[in-house]
C-alpha cells in the first residue's frame, strides 16, 4: 500500500494507493484472526465473508488519500467592477460527514459547514462537498479535519477569507470508555478575513446555526 498522502487532489505524478492481490489475502487473514479471537463465529453463511468486506469498507472509508482530481473547478467571481466584496461570503452546508477517529479507529460522524470570502475566484459549490470529504475519509481527529479544509480551500481558490464549522458525534465517546451518548463536540477555524473581523465570524455563526 502507498504511503502518499496528497494533501489536495492527487497529481499526474503521485500514484493513488495499491493492494496487491496477495496484500489482500494477507489483511483478510489478519483481520480474520482478530475478528475471530473477539468472539465472532467466522463459519456462517453471514460471516465467512466478513474480513474481506471488513478491509473493503475501511478501505473505502479512507479514499480521502487517494485525492479527489475533480476538485479544481473555479470561476471568475462575477464581482463587478469596483465592488470590494469585503463582506460578500459563500456559505454551503450543512455537509455530512462519516470519518475515523485515529486513537481508536472508531468513527465519528456530523455536519460541517464552510464560508469563504472570494477573491478573483470561486470553487464550484459541489466542489466544497467533495474537499470536506476528501479529509474526512482519512484517519483523522476532528481539529485537524477542521484546520485541514480551511487550508485545502486556501490553496484551492486562494479566497480572503476561510470559515468552517464541524459538529460531530463520537463514537468512541459513546461505544467505550465514557460511554456518554448525544454529545456534540463542536470546532471552528478562522483564516484571513474571518480572523480578523468579528462581524463576518458572527455572520457566519448566525448562518450555520
Amino acid at each position: 500500500m502507498s504511503s502518499n498522502v496528497f494533501e489536495l487532489p492527487a497529481h499526474d505524478a503521485e500514484a493513488a494507493r495499491e493492494v496487491t492481490a496477495a496484500d489482500w489475502a494477507r489483511l483478510e487473514r489478519n483481520a480474520a484472526e482478530i475478528l475471530a479471537a473477539l468472539g465472532l463465529d467466522l463459519d456462517t453463511p453471514g460471516t465467512r465473508e466478513t474480513p474481506r468486506r471488513f478491509i473493503q469498507a475501511l478501505f473505502d472509508a479512507t479514499a480521502g488519500y487517494d485525492g479527489d482530481p475533480k476538485l479544481r473547478t473555479l470561476f471568475p467571481s462575477e464581482r463587478p467592477e469596483g465592488v470590494e466584496g469585503r463582506h460578500a461570503q459563500i456559505v454551503e452546508g450543512p455537509i455530512g460527514f462519516y470519518a475515523l477517529c485515529e486513537h481508536h479507529a472508531l468513527p465519528f460522524h456530523g455536519r460541517a459547514y464552510v464560508g469563504y470570502v472570494a477573491g478573483d475566484e470561486i470553487l464550484g459549490i459541489s466542489k466544497l462537498t467533495r474537499l470536506v470529504r476528501l479529509y474526512a475519509r482519512r484517519f483523522t481527529v476532528q481539529e485537524r479535519l477542521a484546520e485541514e479544509i480551511a487550508d485545502g480551500l486556501f490553496e484551492l481558490v486562494g479566497p480572503r477569507g476561510v470559515a468552517v464549522k464541524l459538529e460531530a458525534a463520537h463514537l468512541c465517546t459513546a461505544m467505550r470508555g465514557v460511554e456518554e451518548e448525544g454529545s456534540v463536540t463542536v470546532t471552528t477555524v478562522w483564516r484571513g478575513a474571518y480572523d480578523e473581523d468579528d462581524s463576518l465570524r458572527t455572520e457566519f455563526l448566525t448562518l450555520t446555526r
